[in-house]
């Protein structure tokens, strides 16, 4: 019986429906529909679907939605400046610190062995082998990627994408099927030949970070 109350409770009467409705109609946007109603904006979304905004009211409606996107760029233009500002230059203590932060996050825990699809991570990964004096020669990639990708394509993606040379890219493994909207030029795995000494390195720093905190 109180669950069912509740329910009750929860559900959009027809008159707030309506409300929803003509308030849409009049060009407002669905967080003033929602400041006015009462109710949340997935709510607000789902009940103005269908709803046309009458022809003198659509021009006010771009300008709002507009004004949002514009918000919207001027918060991430200032959210950019205040990162550059709070981190300034990456000393190679702190590139380091973000290797093995990264690894304790992706990196396997029995070898020096990382996989991702984020080129940017990997390439995060490669410049940090490299400040801990580990050769390109050193470091082998393998790309996993769908049957209908060109070989020849995705090795040209990857190594310029995490900046190591074709030469290191040794495997590629084909998965059955197309890539249908997936990753466009599939996975890659990167590891270090022999990398034991560093791989217990990073995991040291991995401990050294879990006591600190």
């Amino acid at each position: 019986m109180l669950v069912f109350l509740y329910m009750r409770g929860v559900q959009t009467s027809k008159e707030t429906i309506q409300k929803i409705k003509k308030l849409r109609s009049y060009g407002h946007s669905i967080v003033e529909i929602a400041n006015k109603v009462h109710k949340s904006k997935s709510i607000i979304s789902k009940y103005i679907q269908e709803v046309k905004i009458l022809p003198k009211y659509r021009k006010v409606l771009i300008q709002k939605q507009g004004g949002s996107k514009t918000r919207s760029q001027i918060n991430w233009n200032n959210a950019k400046i205040k990162a550059k500002k709070l981190i300034g230059s990456i000393s190679s203590r702190e590139k380091m610190i973000i290797i093995a932060s990264l690894y304790w996050g992706e990196g396997t825990k029995k070898e020096l062995n990382v996989i991702n699809s984020d080129p940017s991570m990997l390439r995060v990964f490669v410049s940090g082998f490299r400040d801990m004096g580990i050769k390109d020669s050193d470091m082998k990639a393998t790309i996993r990627i769908y049957s209908d990708i060109n070989k020849h394509e995705a090795i040209k993606f990857w190594s310029k994408a995490i900046d190591l040379p074709s030469t290191c890219f040794k495997n590629i493994n084909l998965l059955e099927g197309k890539k249908k909207g997936k990753l466009p030029y599939g996975m890659c795995r990167l590891r270090v030949k022999k990398g034991d000494r560093y791989f217990k390195l990073i995991i040291s720093m991995i401990n050294l970070i879990k006591l600190s905190i």
